[in-house]
């Protein structure tokens, strides 16, 4: 289909547009006469099966679980995007959109590791607990002898 094109999600990760298809739909919203009679809404569907070459069997398994919502009963993730009255502009508004969602799908944190406070750090922080505790001990009624 014209105006598909690959989808590049970095390290490497290519999902091929021959494993896309778009369909096209008429578009709410305004638009007068034309919203009526012109198919501009695109509808943007990744067959997920057919991706395990590109995202690994590991990558596959964290867009299913991360984007299930997305994901239709035939394993597909879908997008839509009617935001303009112009099917070209729609269909890459789409592209973008799935390169994005594929994108944070796969990102993974790094797990957080823990450090220990420095010397300083912690005499730093007793010092100012001193502190403090001075001046409210200052701030009391004096005990009567």
């Amino acid at each position: 289909m014209a105006g598909l094109r690959d989808l590049h999600l970095g390290a490497g990760r290519v999902v091929p547009a021959r494993l896309l298809r778009v369909r096209f739909a008429r578009s709410g919203g305004p638009g007068g006469q034309n919203v009526n009679k012109v198919e501009t809404r695109a509808e943007l569907r990744l067959d997920l099966a057919a991706c395990d070459g590109a995202l690994g069997a590991r990558g596959l398994a964290r867009v299913r679980a991360r984007l299930a919502s997305r994901i239709d009963s035939e394993g597909r993730l879908r997008v839509d995007c009617d935001e303009t009255r112009h099917q070209g502009r729609n269909v890459e508004r789409a592209l973008r959109r799935m390169e994005t969602l594929l994108r944070e799908a796969l990102h993974e944190d790094k797990p957080r590791r823990a450090t220990r406070p420095t010397r300083a750090s912690q005499e730093r922080r007793l010092r100012r607990k001193r502190s403090r505790a001075d001046v409210k001990q200052q701030r009391r009624r004096p005990i009567p002898d």
